[in-house]
């Protein structure tokens, strides 16, 4: 696991990108109080998904309005129909971690 930021730097309902060893993740606090980790890119556009719009559990890829479930990475909307890898994520003592084997099995 390594660590990516503070709780506090990701208001509920947001999105950050962060470049985690080469990898670019979108770091989503969830409108469930959970974190996130995704793939910080649209399976259908090459645009950066951390720029989206969070809703519930999903991140709205802003270019074409592609959703994808933040759990498993699996489109929610077209026109996107491949998921995106997913991170596992830790909090501890206030800061977040997270894992770059995807959770999910799916590669970039």
């Amino acid at each position: 696991m390594i660590r990516i930021c503070a709780v506090e730097d990701v208001p509920k309902g947001t999105a950050i990108s962060a470049d985690v060893d080469g990898t670019q993740i979108a770091l989503v606090h969830g409108e469930d109080e959970q974190f996130y980790a995704v793939h910080d890119e649209c399976s259908h556009a090459a645009v950066a998904l951390s720029e989206g719009e969070v809703e519930g559990c999903t991140l709205e890829c802003w270019l074409h309005g592609s959703r994808f479930d933040l759990r498993t990475g699996a489109p929610t909307g077209l026109p996107a129909t491949e998921p995106v890898p997913v991170y596992p994520v830790e909090v501890r003592d206030g800061d977040i971690y997270v894992s770059l084997t995807p959770s999910n099995g799916v590669t970039r």
